[in-house]
């Protein structure tokens, strides 16, 4: 049976690589799979008013078809200043301004730029798993700290240390899992 103090370090241990997990899926629906999605324009920034905001603060965006965004401000004074952002993003990606909303039509991904987006999402998959190894760690340090000042037994810390090092495992597991998808995704043609 685990102390309690070591129970409380791996469920703190357990959520920060939910996190980890959580912000990988999230910086991989930001990456472009060969069809259009709002996601795609997610970290354009925008200076609006004298401040940067997000582009989904000052503006809609829809994918009415696979090959085509439509960005429609809520001030149409700002249509200026989002395709400028656009184009400052560096998408690949020119947008038409028609006076009352931005076009951005997306072009099919060439076979070189479906490799470079594929190695960009390992790059963030293995940014992940350094992120689950670093929660580790810590983890680690504190189980061992913790097994110090309290005085516990050994094997409680051992036990605790392998419960730590399987949702390691896991978690590394599931981010190799999320990587193998979105590459086959972007490859896909």
């Amino acid at each position: 049976m685990i102390h309690e103090d070591l129970e409380l370090i791996l469920e703190d241990a357990t959520e920060g690589m939910t996190k980890c997990i959580e912000h990988l899926r999230h910086e991989m629906s930001s990456i472009r799979a060969g069809r259009a999605t709002p996601a795609m324009l997610e970290n354009v920034r925008v200076e609006y008013y004298g401040s940067i905001s997000p582009l989904n603060q000052i503006a809609s965006v829809n994918a009415p078809q696979h090959d085509m965004l439509i960005v429609q401000p809520w001030d149409a004074s700002a249509l200026g200043a989002i395709e400028k952002a656009i184009m400052a993003a560096n998408l690949g990606i020119n947008p038409s301004n028609d006076g009352q909303l931005i076009r951005l039509p997306v072009p099919p991904l060439s076979e070189e730029r479906r490799r470079d987006l594929a190695k960009s999402a390992k790059a963030k998959g293995e940014e992940a798993k350094i992120a689950v190894r670093g929660v580790r760690r810590n983890a680690k340090d504190m189980i061992k700290s913790t097994q110090k000042e309290e005085n516990l037994p050994e094997d409680m810390a051992y036990e605790a240390e392998s419960t730590l090092q399987e949702m390691t495992d896991k978690n590394i597991a599931k981010i190799d899992h999320i990587m193998t998808h979105k590459e086959a995704e972007i490859m896909e043609v």
